[in-house]
């Protein structure tokens, strides 16, 4: 792996760089510390709405300048936003990076947030948020997630309570835009084929003159410690029921988050195995005909988050005994714990996934962004090195420490009848 160069601008911008002459191509991130998990009721959803709003042009980029721009390029440009984080990018020829270079610092600070595309874009997002809502499992997670957190921020699904999405003011979407998105709240990030010393000669000219201002005071409340197991029943029209078991489990940074990787990748086989059919809950739920699929995820988080296990059932199959057959599975783990055989299984499936997942130029700049925002520059550098230190003590100690009653949400999605209305908003 080339090495990593990390610097601090005097305004307190991050710089990440790692040159790679593998190919004649460049991948530039500005990743922002503020996503979903910074919202306060009634403005649940705003990270994601100025997210939209950074494509709508401003003075010296107007809209459709950089569409054109990056096409001709033969780049690509996106954006998203997560629960913790606001992240930009643009991957081109290096030939051609420059335009990704102004851009973004034009738009940390000159965005226009015209009030007519404002009310556009308000429309567009409930849009999607009324799309995402077909998905009955949309339901179900947005009541687990709900369940979950009670006071932390990552209760609420990143586009927003549609309450908060009609009810937000453009000068609310400018206020929040202005307070997140400075230097010392940003990284900015490239890999691909540049000359390191040019390159940060060139941020600087950039970026170095963009005024100072100390990081923002981030929206954040502590989650208390959960008291006992919490359920939730949603009931959606449909013909497929699904079963969401969830623990609580620590933030991507904490030394027991790989452990708890493996443990997944040994239980759903979702850390990286192709093919999951080998994994404990495949075999105990889905190759006795109780589940049509089972699949998990382990989302690298900032703060606490959630380890979920979804079954989707077979007609005529109930919750409540996939329900016991999953944790029947999760207590022989902890019982019996795992063999060398399986670790060694496990421990290849998910670094070669990760391996896979690293390979171009755009994904390898993705988990550097990703890094910053976990507070470890080095997170994705030491993945693998960290992922092959674990041992079957340490996920057998996991599984005792976190799949446990009282870090467990349940939740249960019972479909109506299919031809049923949904009741109206």
């Amino acid at each position: 792996m080339p090495t990593l160069t990390h610097h601090t601008l005097a305004n307190g911008l991050t710089v990440l760089l790692r040159e790679s002459h593998s190919a004649p191509v460049i991948s530039w991130w500005l990743a922002y510390r503020v996503g979903s998990r910074n919202e306060p009721t009634g403005r649940t959803g705003i990270s994601h709405w100025v997210e939209h709003m950074m494509f709508k042009g401003s003075e010296q980029f107007p809209a459709g300048l950089l569409d054109r721009a990056i096409d001709r390029a033969g780049g690509q440009w996106n954006a998203f936003t997560s629960m913790d984080a606001t992240k930009y990018f643009e991957t081109l020829p290096a030939d051609k990076i420059d335009i990704a270079m102004r851009a973004e610092a034009d738009r940390m600070v000159n965005a226009a947030f015209d009030a007519d595309e404002t009310e556009s874009e308000r429309t567009v997002i409930i849009s999607e948020r009324q799309g995402a809502e077909n998905q009955p499992t949309f339901w179900l997670q947005e009541g687990v997630r709900g369940s979950a957190f009670r006071v932390h921020g990552y209760h609420h699904e990143i586009i927003g309570d549609e309450t908060d999405l009609r009810s937000m003011t453009r000068d609310e979407l400018y206020g929040h835009y202005r307070r997140h998105y400075r230097p010392a709240n940003a990284a900015v990030i490239a890999v691909g084929a540049f000359d390191t010393d040019d390159m940060l000669a060139d941020i600087e000219d950039l970026y170095g003159s963009i005024p100072d201002a100390d990081a923002p005071d981030l929206f954040v409340r502590k989650e208390p410690a959960q008291q006992g197991e919490r359920r939730v029943a949603v009931e959606r029209p449909g013909k497929t029921a699904f079963l969401e078991v969830c623990h609580h489990i620590p933030g991507a940074a904490h030394e027991d988050w790989m452990k708890l990787k493996l443990l997944d990748a040994i239980l759903s086989g979702s850390s990286g195995a192709s093919d999951n059919k080998t994994s404990r809950l495949y075999q105990a739920l889905v190759k006795t005909e109780i589940a049509a699929g089972v699949g998990a995820w382990l989302t690298p988080t900032i703060d606490p988050y959630l380890y979920s296990i979804l079954v989707t059932l077979r007609e005529g199959r109930t919750a409540a005994e996939a329900e016991a057959i999953l944790l029947r599975e999760i207590e022989r783990l902890q019982t019996d714990g795992i063999s060398e055989a399986e670790l060694r299984k496990a421990r290849k499936q998910t670094r070669a996934a990760f391996a896979y997942s690293t390979e171009s130029v755009t994904e390898q700049a993705f988990w550097l962004a990703q890094s910053f925002i976990l507070g470890d520059v080095h997170w994705f550098d030491n993945y693998s090195a960290r992922l092959m230190a674990v041992t079957a003590d340490d996920v057998l100690e996991v599984a005792r420490r976190y799949l446990t009653p009282t870090k467990r949400v349940v939740g249960l999605l019972n479909p109506t009848d299919p031809e049923q209305e949904a009741a109206p908003a």
